[in-house]
């Protein structure tokens, strides 16, 4: 199990804050793959051209990363602010 944390405009497009999923350990390429399986809105939310990051167990990644059994992971999109 993970679980899933989404932040932004990604809260409100998914309708959900966090989820947990049944997860086999594979990598962040392989969660977003699962997500936007969904249906058209989390393969709009989520799609491969968007710019977001994936936090794993609180640690920004780059690129695909392995996500363990256990872990918590965020989606951020871009933050503005000054």
């Amino acid at each position: 199990m993970i679980t899933v944390l989404y932040f932004g405009y990604l809260r409100e497009a998914l309708g959900r804050n966090q989820e947990t999923l049944e997860w086999t350990g594979d990598d962040s390429e392989a969660l977003l793959d699962l997500l936007r399986a969904r249906g058209p809105d989390w393969a709009e939310a989520l799609a491969p051209g968007k710019v977001f990051r994936v936090v794993v167990d609180r640690q920004v990644t780059r690129g695909v990363v392995k996500i363990p059994d256990g872990a918590e992971v965020g989606i951020l999109p871009p933050v503005t602010g000054g």
